[in-house]
């Protein structure tokens, strides 16, 4: 993996000396809250409801074991313990004191990372398909542009101060796992007589108005991907509303002025740009590229599994590699009644002994909160799945109905109008029987404790959207979501449920399904598709409730 040049380095060794410097202005009331807090969220540190967050940078999604010892090292010397994964890809920690910050920024300096950009009107952190390098579906690892752009935004002059918050995702495989749809920009790896190029989506986004992006270009050469990404940003930085929050991201741009008129602008800005860039380095092309290069695999057998708790893990929570004797495991961290994307210090440093002794060095952070091991051989999976169980991270439920999406919700964020972890720990006890949860089949779950959907709700096969009614928790139900080439923003079922309805009202649906459905082989998505809402709208609500409704 690419690791840090010395110019990386002495960068973000200065942006921490700068911060410590500003940290110890507002302790000592130089700084008032109001100074501060455009510095604190430069440097990914939010004030919650109970404390400080500091929200950490993972590129990609991808980490090595000494980084990942260090953030166990972080949690257990700074928070309480444990840190939480989310669906961008990062890591945060949700009890940290304002004057140990720096430390820990210093400390994650030490192993080449930090929390630049993972907040404010600025490119956010690139994410990537998690089982990016390894996935046999893959046209070619998108991790390198991924880096590209890493470098390219962070720090970008021209593109600190956007009109709102601004995503890229980036996918190198026909089936999208990155959720490219959903994002300000998605990017999805084509080819075009044998040459690897972009399809370039723009204008999606979750939230309180969401949207599926639209195909801006068809393909985009390599070569003129950064060029073109500069353009779009450009036009967005200039033509973007910002009179209005709600309606600055670009989807709204997109809306307001039709895809065809941002088409001709960007287009345009494009021949301008084009004719300035000279291209990447080839110096930083090189090192880029060689961070990248395929592990040196080992050949192995691939045995036959007896063992029939490793048989359903297998089953559920590993994907298939490039190569046959190797394989992608899930490591998911829903074990039943556990909050979504939570892992313990002592987890953490057990996941990095794994990724040394069983897959070169990598660890992966899903989107969907979940840890992968990307490159284990065949002939490993028992001894892997042996570590996991003793530290309690063998649950087999990857892509089941308890492997759920869940913000933190009203326990930690300031933004939040209702509780997200306590729904996702109901639902997974709810249907804790994991032979219960195979019968059901792939579902995916996703939980927001606000509008502001990072939960991703909307693209839920059920989102569950939680807000607040008259001083009352209220859940709404989304059906038939979908996060992947497919993309699709849930029909909302109905009214809302009460707390304690919820649950309840999940289980009505899933009954309803397993009626509904024509055999074991159609999934949930498959049956909302064939059938619509109407018939799990009426197993939900009932004739009586419909009509009050």
């Amino acid at each position: 993996m690419y690791s840090y040049s010395d110019f990386d380095a002495a960068f973000v060794r200065a942006r921490v000396g700068e911060f410590r410097d500003q940290v110890a202005r507002r302790l000592d009331g130089r700084l008032s809250e109001e100074e501060f807090k455009p510095l604190r969220l430069m440097n990914g540190l939010y004030l919650q409801l109970h404390a400080y967050m500091l929200r950490v940078a993972i590129p990609y999604g991808t980490l090595n074991a000494r980084q990942m010892r260090q953030l166990a090292y972080i949690a257990d010397r700074w928070d309480k313990g444990y840190g939480h994964f989310t669906t961008r890809q990062n890591v945060q920690f949700n009890w940290p004191r304002l004057m140990d910050v720096p430390d820990m920024l210093d400390a994650l300096a030490d192993v080449g990372m930090h929390a630049i950009q993972t907040s404010g009107n600025c490119i956010r952190n690139v994410t990537a398909d998690h089982f990016a390098g390894a996935a046999a579906d893959e046209i070619a690892d998108p991790r390198p542009v991924a880096e590209l752009l890493r470098q390219w935004s962070t720090d970008h002059p021209e593109f600190q101060f956007l009109p709102r918050k601004f995503k890229i995702a980036v996918t190198g495989s026909p089936n999208d796992r990155a959720v490219t749809r959903a994002h300000d920009i998605g990017l999805r790896m084509v080819l075009r007589d044998g040459q690897p190029g972009f399809e370039v989506v723009v204008g999606g986004g979750l939230g309180r108005t969401p949207m599926i992006g639209k195909v801006l270009a068809e393909y985009v050469p390599e070569d003129d991907l950064l060029p073109y990404l500069e353009a779009i940003l450009a036009v967005y930085n200039q033509h973007g509303r910002r009179d209005n929050k709600y309606k600055a991201r670009i989807k709204i741009l997109v809306h307001e002025e039709g895809l065809d008129s941002l088409r001709d602008r960007v287009a345009a800005e494009f021949l301008h740009r084009k004719a300035q860039f000279a291209g990447v380095p080839p110096a930083i092309a090189g090192r880029i590229a060689d961070g990248f290069r395929p592990p040196a695999f080992r050949p192995g057998p691939v045995p036959e599994v007896r063992d029939p708790v490793l048989r359903a893990f297998i089953d559920s929570n590993v994907t298939a590699h490039r190569r046959d004797d190797h394989a992608i495991v899930t490591v998911s961290l829903k074990g039943i009644g556990a909050t979504p994307g939570d892992a313990t210090a002592e987890q953490m440093r057990v996941l990095a002994g794994l990724a040394e002794t069983y897959s070169h060095d990598e660890l992966r952070i899903s989107h969907e909160q979940n840890i992968i091991l990307p490159h284990v051989r065949r002939a490993d999976l028992a001894a892997v799945h042996g570590a996991l169980h003793k530290a309690g991270l063998a649950t087999a439920n990857a892509g089941l109905i308890s492997d759920i999406i869940a913000c933190p919700g009203m326990d930690y964020c300031a933004l939040a109008t209702a509780r997200s972890i306590p729904v996702a720990q109901a639902i997974g006890q709810a249907f804790a029987d994991l032979d219960a949860q195979r019968n059901i089949g792939p579902l995916k779950i996703k939980i927001s404790g606000c509008i502001n959907a990072c939960g991703h709700h909307h693209v839920g096969h059920i989102g569950i959207l939680g807000l607040e009614k008259a001083g009352v928790e209220s859940y709404q139900i989304t059906l038939g979501g979908d996060g992947t080439e497919n993309a699709a923003i849930g029909e909302r079922l109905g009214p809302g449920f009460a707390h304690d309805e919820i649950v309840p009202a999940v289980e009505r649906l899933i009954g309803a399904y397993l009626d509904l459905r024509l055999g074991a082989d159609e999934t949930f998505l498959m049956t909302c598709r064939r059938l619509g809402a109407a018939p799990f709208r009426a197993a939900v609500y009932g004739e009586g409730r419909r009509n009050a409704a």
